[in-house]
């Protein structure tokens, strides 16, 4: 009898911790509802998942950022510009806490698109990081053209609240969501930019991702 409540106790311990285990792994993001898929990293469906596209734009220190500059990083994405009065500055400066959190990491990026790429240049970028205190030594301002920066932003990160699959670039871009991206260029997460409280979510995630879960 007591042989078998024991066995009894131990699938239960192990049940438990299985659960445990399987809540504590960041979830995957297939399509813009954002419904969490939770599946192991070797799981053989995982390569099948949607990854973010090619993109190729230039940083405020003048240089090419490809997507092959995320291979092998976890990554967070947004998108901003820098004549927004209240959105963007509260979605910077809470970036830059996740920033200081991860600020010795090699396997850290942070990517902040403009969305009036037409206004904000390399030198306006580079200006506008200067006066948020922007540590630019893994956190790169982006621009480029403006159809393949909208396109990223809606078919790659699902990045609006609504589907943009059926708008163009002539309707602009605004969203305060910030994006989780694993080495893989699998979505891992979605956040309120604004938010402290999603903050320190996102920053519990990048933690899980980077010890493997």
């Amino acid at each position: 009898m007591f042989g078998m409540k024991w066995t009894v106790f131990c699938v239960l311990v192990l049940t438990l911790w299985s659960c445990r285990e399987e809540n504590s792994r960041v979830p995957y993001y297939h399509e813009p509802s954002f419904k969490a898929i939770w599946m192991s990293t070797n799981s053989p469906y995982v390569d099948t998942l949607h990854q973010i596209g090619e993109f190729s734009f230039t940083s405020n220190g003048g240089t090419n950022i490809t997507d092959s500059k995320t291979n092998g990083k976890i990554y967070v994405a947004n998108f901003f510009f820098t004549a927004c009065p209240s959105v963007c500055p509260k979605m910077m400066n809470n970036l830059r806490t996740v920033q200081s959190e991860f600020a010795n990491s090699n396997e850290f990026l942070i990517l902040s698109h403009t969305v009036t790429p037409w206004i904000d240049s390399v030198p306006r970028l580079k200006e506008y990081a200067e006066t948020m205190k922007i540590n630019t030594s893994n956190w790169h301002l982006l621009t480029g053209d403006k159809k393949d920066i909208y396109s990223l932003a809606r078919y790659s990160y699902f990045a609006e609240e609504e589907p943009g699959f059926s708008k163009d670039s002539s309707q602009f871009l605004h969203t305060e969501h910030i994006i989780l991206v694993d080495q893989n260029a699998h979505i891992r997460g979605i956040y309120n930019g604004t938010n402290a409280l999603e903050t320190e979510r996102l920053i519990e995630d990048i933690e899980l991702l980077l010890e493997g879960k």
